[in-house]
């Protein structure tokens, strides 16, 4: 079993310390310390003390009927989904963020685990991230990654149902989407959120359903006291309308990533691969500074392709050359 497997494992453990599951726990922790493991080993046993001595007070449950099938509605003209469903399995979650991003994403995980001891004290979880940056700096994949650390259901808004050319439906899409999750535990994506959320502007033709949209989201966001988490993405922090801004509980930027993280993004890429030994990374991290992450690693990507097209036992300069000259050109 894969480290975040065993980590999300632990966090759902609680008991008292004499229980069979809690003793099984303790088992794997020695069998991971046999193993040289001792980082992770240290780290579950933090995780399952720390989930002992909280059981006997608080025992967190979702508020969820046991009969509770989730059905993602339709819009009513075409019975086209308003979100789609993207599997466990599908969720991209394994990144390489600097510490105060890593710091802010944890901190909407641990709140949400702890929500009913934070209840407890009149506190609320944050539920509600705005996540900004450029494009490709992994705004989408940090939501997904939140998604697998907690073992929510995903699912992604589809902006192209949701927005009618017929007046009201467009706001009904909305409040109809809403209305679903309420009792259900899930994260809900509103990718590229400035779709709607643009500001608005009193000079324009555009004052009519677009107003209405907005003036609804502004409603929906403001109400929203679901068990499971929204995460709203954009490109474009300043164009959105500064009234929606203020209804998330948390704002994210994902910056581009650093000379060493862009070094570490190289060696994930490439660690199915063996790369030539004259490869410096150090180097190609500086000629791909203020790349996004998605641009690294489709150049890694690539350099490997072509060494796999070619036969060759390792990825060479030419591969890496020619890989990063393509995507420079696709990058101004």
């Amino acid at each position: 079993m894969n480290q975040a497997l065993l980590t999300r494992l632990f966090k759902s453990i609680e008991g008292d310390q004499d229980q069979t599951l809690i003793k099984i726990a303790f088992s794997i922790i020695e069998d991971e310390k046999k193993k040289g493991h001792s980082k992770l080993a240290e780290r579950l046993n933090s995780i399952l003390l720390a989930n002992i001595s909280k059981s006997n007070e608080y025992k967190p449950t979702l508020k969820v009927a046991k009969d509770f099938t989730y059905k993602v509605p339709v819009d009513r003209r075409y019975k086209l989904p308003l979100a789609v469903h993207i599997p466990h399995e599908n969720l991209r979650h394994e990144m390489v963020l600097p510490s105060s991003v890593e710091n802010k994403l944890l901190r909407i995980e641990k709140e949400y685990l702890a929500r009913e001891r934070l209840a407890n004290h009149g506190l609320k979880p944050r539920k509600k991230a705005l996540l900004y940056g450029s494009s490709g700096c992994g705004k989408s994949m940090a939501a997904e990654r939140i998604a697998w650390n907690l073992g929510l259901p995903f699912y992604k808004v589809r902006f192209d149902s949701i927005i009618s050319s017929y007046l009201g439906e467009s706001a009904s899409n909305l409040q109809n989407l809403f209305e679903s999750i309420q009792d259900y535990p899930c994260v809900l994506l509103l990718d590229e959120f400035d779709i709607i959320g643009k500001q608005r502007n009193t000079n324009s033709n555009d004052v009519g359903e677009i107003h209405r949209i907005v003036n609804i989201l502004l409603g929906l966001l403001e109400e929203y006291e679901g068990e499971g988490i929204l995460i709203a993405t954009t490109n474009l922090e300043g164009s959105l309308d500064q009234a929606l801004f203020r209804r998330f509980d948390d704002f994210i930027e994902l910056p581009k990533p650093s000379h060493n993280e862009v070094v570490e993004l190289l060696k994930i890429s490439f660690s199915a691969l063996k790369i030539n030994k004259n490869i410096n990374l150090e180097y190609y991290a500086e000629k791909m500074k203020g790349m996004s992450y998605a641009i690294v690693v489709k150049i890694a990507n690539d350099a490997a392709k072509k060494a796999v097209i070619s036969s060759s036992l390792e990825i060479s300069i030419d591969d890496l050359n020619s890989a990063l000259d393509e995507n420079k050109a696709m990058n101004r």
